[in-house]
């Protein structure tokens, strides 16, 4: 399941249901696993409430690693002159945006933006000169993410498109945020990969997503399904439509799909 506006109410929290229902799940020798935007620094707090001993799909897919040690399993980065020649053409740009390698992330300077971008995700943003930083990097960043009202956004996902083409590609989880990965990574890619791992069949996954970055991994599983606050293309694409993140969703779906209490 994704987190923001899936599995996490509006305050970033996991309601006492929703947790209920995934430890249950997890008895009965269920798979239960996230799959989410987010950096793995952000992710393990609530990995551990819920008990995921097991790999966990961060970075929209770039990097998949074991929930509890850390220990990184698939990793796929923007390499790194691509990485580079992208910061360089938006540092004198009108444009605000932060970069990120493995477990950092890193801004040019400090914004509203990354500010309210860090107390959501409860990780630090670290000030410092992004060309310096880069020129240390060997392989690459996992992400850069563009923050700004959703039409300005748009303007610039043309203008990358344009640039960039086959070099990496965008997603959406949020309406202000704009996040450039490798080209081939995405959660469906990821989550068919850890399916194979632990010898589940695509039949036999069910995923829940609200944006844009979860369409992938809601076509890929046998069960996809939307969140009430889901964007419409997203339960366009979906199998089911569940309740909102504020109304449990995602316990109603493990409920009833997973747990069979009807």
């Amino acid at each position: 399941m994704d987190m923001d506006d899936t599995l996490l109410r509006n305050d970033l929290t996991i309601s006492e249901r929703t947790v209920e229902a995934i430890q249950q799940a997890q008895k009965q020798g269920v798979y239960v696993t996230l799959a989410t935007g987010r950096m793995p620094a952000s992710v393990r707090p609530y990995a551990q409430q819920l008990g995921l001993d097991l790999p966990v799909i961060t970075y929209n897919g770039a990097m998949v690693q074991e929930a509890l040690s850390g220990e990184v399993l698939y990793r796929r980065v923007i390499p790194i002159k691509t990485a580079q020649a992208i910061v360089n053409w938006l540092l004198p740009q009108k444009v605000l945006f932060q970069v990120y390698l493995e477990d950092h992330v890193v801004v040019e300077k400090m914004n509203d933006w990354s500010r309210q971008y860090a107390r959501a995700t409860r990780v630090p943003v670290e000030e410092m000169d992004l060309q310096e930083c880069l020129a240390q990097e060997k392989e690459g960043v996992e992400k850069i993410l563009l923050f700004g009202e959703p039409e300005i956004l748009k303007v610039w996902e043309g203008k990358i498109h344009l640039k960039y083409e086959g070099q990496v590609r965008s997603t959406k989880s949020k309406p202000q945020f704009l996040e450039l990965i490798h080209p081939t990574v995405n959660k469906g890619a990821a989550l068919s990969s850890l399916a194979e791992r632990l010898g589940v069949k695509q039949e036999e996954v069910l995923a829940v997503g609200d944006s844009l970055n979860d369409l992938e991994m809601i076509r890929y599983a046998g069960v996809g399904v939307a969140m009430g606050n889901a964007r419409l293309e997203v339960k366009e694409a979906a199998d089911v439509v569940t309740a909102t993140n504020q109304e449990d969703g995602v316990a109603h779906v493990i409920e009833k799909y997973v747990l069979g209490w009807g």
